[in-house]
């Protein structure tokens, strides 16, 4: 039942108050440590130490979207729904600003159209600064007319859909609600007020100054310098204009000047980046037709090795046996052996059977 909203509490909108905020925004603030620890059993009185407790804004942060403190008092003053008087106290606390942040947050929540505006405009002369968490986890600086204009004029606050609230000028245009009166007009009509008396003072003395003088004569001397006045306004403006008029025709013209060299300087480059990139195509075509020559080359001289080594490898061995000229090899034919014995290894007895032979005779074995 810690969750639950109040029995005596009100429907905001036609709806039960805690559902303003998102079902998702509204687990995670139930299931934060902060809401457990610190916000159970809450009432409007002890509501407002723990907002004076409060040193940052913003929404959900980090990667599980952990919700902050300020959110979950927001939520907590939905469950509980305190009196009005306590919120407009809240909004007018001058001391703690993120107090008066609360209180402005909670009425932009649950309030009528006219009391948003009757009590959170007149926040945009606070400019005191507060610390906001941003859905990174990093702290940014803001302002309290920052956040009051956040209020009355986003849809999104803090990870909050923001009620829609009809424009300022809807509800001047019905009376019921009068026109906003900035803090900067006294200023602006006490200002008004000393230029009004500072001129007459000046009036009142020209008058007293020209007291003796003729009345048309004066008429006559005011048209007078009138007409100079105006003449010379209207000489001024046509050499202005003529002054103006020449500036801009020599400012066409440094333009176009410009601009032609410009085309001109791209033009060249282009031209030149043609011309390099057609040599270096030319260079590349020749350097493939050479490596193809090279590589044309370089296989005929392997096939001509691959033939004569296949020609070799593969020959027949009749081919073999064949000489230089293609003739068969001759055997060695055997010395014949002579039966004369001219050829005894005694040189006596050939001798002597080269005699006998020469003589007819039969040769000598021994």
């Amino acid at each position: 039942m810690a969750n639950s909203t109040d029995p005596l509490a009100k429907s905001i909108r036609g709806t039960n108050p805690q559902n303003l905020v998102e079902k998702i925004v509204r687990s995670k603030i139930y299931q934060n440590s902060y809401w457990k620890e610190q916000c159970f059993g809450l009432t409007a009185e002890t509501l407002v130490d723990k907002a004076m407790e409060l040193d940052h804004l913003g929404g959900t942060n980090g990667g599980n979207r952990k919700p902050t403190p300020f959110l979950c008092l927001v939520m907590k003053m939905l469950q509980i729904q305190p009196d009005k008087e306590i919120v407009v106290e809240f909004i007018k606390n001058p001391e703690y600003k993120y107090v008066r942040a609360l209180g402005a947050f909670y009425l932009r929540l649950t309030g009528t159209d006219i009391d948003v505006y009757r009590y959170l405009e007149p926040l945009y002369n606070d400019y005191r600064k507060l610390r906001f968490k941003s859905s990174d986890g990093r702290f940014t600086l803001t302002h309290v007319d920052e956040i009051i204009d956040e209020l009355l004029t986003k849809d999104y606050s803090c990870d909050i859909a923001l009620p829609r609230i009809k424009k300022r000028m809807t509800l001047e245009a019905i009376d019921t609600l009068e026109p906003r009166r900035s803090a900067l007009e006294d200023d602006f009509e006490e200002d008004e007020d000393d230029q009004l008396a500072a001129g007459l003072d000046s009036d009142s003395h020209d008058k007293d100054y020209y007291h003796g003088r003729s009345p048309t004569r004066e008429r006559d001397q005011d048209r007078k310098r009138d007409s100079h006045r105006y003449r010379d306004r209207d000489y001024d403006r046509d050499r202005d204009y003529d002054r103006d008029r020449g500036r801009g025709r020599d400012r066409d013209r440094d333009r176009d000047r410009d601009r032609d060299k410009e085309r001109d300087h791209h033009r060249l480059r282009g031209e030149r980046e043609y011309g390099h990139e057609r040599d270096r195509e030319r260079d590349r075509e020749r350097g493939r037709r050479r490596s193809r020559s090279r590589s044309r080359d370089r296989k005929d001289r392997d096939g001509d090795e691959r033939r004569k080594r296949h020609a070799r490898m593969s020959a027949s061995p009749k081919k073999r046996r064949e000489g230089p000229d293609g003739e068969p090899k001759k055997k060695k034919e055997k010395k014949e052996k002579k039966d004369d014995g001219t050829d005894h290894p005694d040189p006596e007895i050939a001798e002597a059977n080269r005699l006998r032979a020469s003589l007819g005779l039969k040769p000598l074995k021994m």
